[in-house]
Parts: C-alpha cells; sequence; structure tokens
C-alpha cells in the first residue's frame, strides 16, 4: 500500500500536519517547524541512551504495577530498538531547541507509541504511558550523564590508555637513545627519548585518572526528580529502580542523585567532565606539537624522527610531505577546548529549577568526547606505530650541543663554563675538545663528566 504523503495528528494545542511515513507526531512535527538553527539533530549517542531510559522507565513502571506487562512490553521493545541505533532518521530535532529538551523527549515518547500501538494493536500514548513517571526535566539531564559516562567507558577511555601503553612500547625501543633537550625552544641538557615519550605517557594516564574521578559524579541521575525536583507523580522508589535498571543495560554503576533539585537546577558534574576533557586535550596537543616540531624539515627543521607519510604534503610542491595527523587531532582538540566554554556558559543557565540548555550541553560534551577517542585512535594507527627515529642525526647534533658544559659546572665554575660554551659555539667545535684547551682537567675525566648518557640520570640498562 501507498504511504499518504500525509496525515493530521493531535495534540494538547490543535491539529498538525505531519508526513505520512513519521513515526514521530503533532509534538514533534511542532518543534521541526519551529526550530531550523542549525540543521543538526541531536547526537545519535544522546538518542540510544534515551532509548535505555525510556526501555529502563517502562520496565519499573511494570514492576511496580503502574503499566500493563503487555503495554509495557512493547514500549520496553520499541525503546530497545531506538537504543539499538534503529528509525535513526525518526529524530530530526534540531540541537538548538527548548532548554529544557523537551522536543527531544516528546519526540522520542511519540516515536515510541507509535511503534508500540502498531506491534501491541491498541492505543499507546506518549504522555500518558511512555513518559509515566517522568518529566523532560529529569529525563534529558539523566540520558546525557547515561550518554556521556558509557562513551567514556566504552570508547575514551580505553583508546586513552592503549595511546599511552603505544607509547610507553615506543619509549622502550628507545631508552638508550640521547637527544639535546629544549627549553624555551632552545638547546639544553640532554635527555633520553624514553624520557620525552614517557612524559606523554603520564600526561595521559593522569588523564584516564581525572576522567575517571569525574565519572563518578556522572554517574549520578536525576531520574526521579520529575518537574521541579519534588518527584511529583513519580512512585517513591521509581529513580533509583530505573537507576539500578540503566545499570544492568549498560554496565556502568548508575545511582540516583543523592539531591535532585540540585541534579534539574545545575549541572556542575557535566562542566567537571568537560573541563577534565578540555585538560586531555591540552595534553594532546602538546604531544601533537611536540611530534610536529620533532618531524620539522626534513632538511632544514630538527628532522629528529619522521612521521609515516600519509598523503601528498602540497597541491603545489611536489614531493612535500606534512604531518596532517597530529595537525587534524590538534584541530579536534580545538574544538574540545571550544566546547567547554560553550558548556561553561550553559552550565551557569540553571535557573532555580531547572538548567534551560541542557540539549546544547549533551551535544558539546559528547562532541568532546568523541573528537578525543577519535584523535587518539588516530595518533596511535597513524603516527605513534609507525614513526622513525634519526638516531646519527640526533647524536650529531647532541655532540655539538655546547650546554654540555653545564655539567663541567661543579669543577670550573659557571663563568668558565660559559666562555667554553661561547667558544664551542662561536668555532663549531665540540665542547669536549674545548674544554681540553682552556681547563687543566684531563680528557679521560672530561669525557666521563661529559658522557650524555650520564647526565639524563638512571636508567634500566636490561
Amino acid at each position: 500500500m501507498n504511504m499518504p504523503k500525509d496525515r493530521i495528528e493531535q495534540d494538547s494545542m490543535g491539529q498538525v500536519t505531519v508526513p505520512g511515513d513519521a513515526l514521530w507526531g503533532a509534538q514533534t512535527q511542532r518543534a521541526v517547524n519551529h526550530f531550523h538553527m542549525s540543521g543538526r539533530p541531536m547526537p545519535p549517542a544522546f538518542i540510544r541512551a534515551l532509548g535505555h531510559v525510556k526501555a529502563a522507565c517502562a520496565q519499573v513502571n511494570a514492576e511496580l504495577g503502574l503499566l500493563p506487562a503487555g503495554m509495557a512490553q512493547a514500549i520496553i521493545q520499541a525503546a530497545e530498538e531506538v537504543a539499538q541505533g534503529l528509525h535513526g532518521d525518526q529524530f530530526p530535532v534540531d540541537v538548538f531547541q527548548t532548554g529544557s529538551g523537551t522536543s527531544t523527549n516528546m519526540n522520542i515518547n511519540e516515536v515510541i507509541a507509535h511503534l508500540a500501538t502498531r506491534q501491541l494493536g491498541e492505543a499507546v500514548h506518549p504522555n500518558d504511558h511512555v513518559n509515566l513517571g517522568q518529566s523532560s526535566n529529569d529525563v534529558i539531564p539523566t540520558t546525557l550523564h547515561v550518554a556521556a559516562r558509557v562513551a567514556l567507558e566504552h570508547e575514551l577511555i580505553p583508546v586513552l590508555i592503549d595511546l599511552a601503553d603505544g607509547l610507553d612500547q615506543r619509549a622502550a625501543e628507545y631508552r638508550h637513545v640521547v637527544k639535546t633537550g629544549r627549553t624555551h625552544l632552545m638547546d639544553a641538557m640532554p635527555v633520553r627519548l624514553d624520557q620525552e615519550i614517557g612524559a606523554w605517557v603520564q600526561q595521559l594516564r593522569y588523564g584516564v585518572e581525572r576522567l575517571e574521578d569525574a565519572g563518578e559524579r556522572i554517574e549520578e541521575l536525576a531520574i526521579g526528580g520529575t518537574a521541579v525536583g519534588t518527584g511529583v507523580n513519580a512512585h517513591p522508589e521509581f529513580g533509583e529502580r530505573v537507576a539500578a535498571a540503566l545499570s544492568r543495560r549498560t554496565g556502568v554503576a548508575f545511582v540516583p542523585k543523592p539531591d535532585r533539585f540540585e541534579a534539574l537546577g545545575a549541572q556542575d558534574a557535566a562542566v567537571e567532565m568537560s573541563g577534565q576533557l578540555k585538560t586531555v586535550a591540552v595534553s594532546l596537543m602538546k604531544i601533537c606539537n611536540d611530534l610536529r616540531w620533532m618531524n620539522s624539515g626534513p632538511l632544514s627543521g630538527l628532522g629528529e624522527i619522521a612521521l609515516p607519510a600519509l598523503q601528498p604534503g602540497s597541491s603545489i610542491m611536489p614531493g612535500k610531505v606534512n604531518p596532517v595527523a597530529p595537525e587534524a587531532v590538534a584541530m579536534g582538540c580545538a574544538r574540545v577546548m571550544g566546547n567547554d566554554t560553550t558548556i561553561t556558559i550553559a552550565g551557569q543557565s540553571g535557573n532555580f529549577q531547572l538548567n534551560v540548555m541542557l540539549p546544547v550541553i549533551a551535544d558539546a560534551l559528547l562532541e568532546s568526547i568523541q573528537l578525543l577517542a577519535g584523535g587518539a585512535r588516530l595518533l596511535l594507527g597513524q603516527v605513534v606505530k609507525g614513526f622513525t627515529v634519526n638516531e646519527e642525526h640526533l647524536s650529531d647534533a647532541l655532540s655539538r650541543n655546547p650546554v654540555l658544559v653545564t655539567a663541567l659546572n661543579p669543577l670550573i665554575g659557571y663563568e668558565k663554563g660559559a666562555e667554553i660554551a661561547k667558544k664551542a659555539y662561536a668555532e663549531g667545535r665540540s665542547v669536549l675538545e674545548v674544554a681540553v684547551e682552556m681547563t687543566d682537567l684531563s680528557e679521560a675525566e672530561l669525557r666521563k663528566w661529559l658522557d650524555p648518557i650520564e647526565m639524563t640520570g638512571k636508567m634500566d640498562r636490561g
């Protein structure tokens, strides 16, 4: 049968024309008609999490005897289809909508009601049945937390750990390589390559710790607070039971917020999480910039490493290859930093009992998680596993580094050391050679004191 082009749907404000093949109803259509700011719907990860929330709510309402078992099962089945990523084209509401996210909540209520009605053979109401015991004001912040915590658990944290482990493995390969250290981008005392890379590893591991710590607050859910935090129209056990049901569905230990008024009126946990995501972005950008500097050249730059060649680097200069992977990741990190500003501003918009920028917080937070996970994966696969080290060039540059004279300070003093360094640099000679001429120390003694590997501290030489 041919689907009619349009149909008429009814809500409390009257009749609305809806596309004949749409699973949504009147309230969704009003939002589609009115909100045309970005053309970008809510993130798929958010919609999938919202499906889990609706399934958990229906399950609990059935357990409490508030929904007939058959109707509850039809709602659960429809909600689980959404949670699995089905019907993605049925969620067209723009991110920039009502600040509570009511349009998106009603969008899924109407889609689930439509699917459940089709399966059950009797009317399932989007408000009275699918939204039973709920309000957009607790459902949307609950979903925001569920989506973010699941994404952290299954996407971002594992790949950050993989990236740190991958860098650690490369560091172990080059623990014997000593290079010129740099402060202010100028030659400084020597460091081992494993020490330089090891600093990146530690940044990432601290980042994981920060995310896991902030994640504990994200595990607290607003569900059960309904409209203003009092829990009106919800069973007293509803919030706790839904949190437990979501834990079983996702494998994350969700719990009810201890203060549901705070849960609705503030989004401090999301602001905190965004701040930690920004910190990870700062770490990744620092690593990317170090890699780009080390790769620079190959003739007139540092030329310490060579990143894998991924694509031609210029439309006009043949043979040019650019550090495109670190550049792409750095751009993603810049976006995460911008998202943090958005979330910070939105977090201040908790007017009395409701934050009214929930959709943009959810969109920005989930995008930040996605960008960092994708960036870490890109760095690991396209950079860390494939870069090579120009050991000969590092050794040659180190041998001509006049700053090595610093190791002689205890023997000859700062002023004498400065004289040797200036002369070595001016004449293009090694510190050892000049120090032999300008001090009473033997060459054997100078070689011992000027051994770069000794200057880098203790090392496992296994």
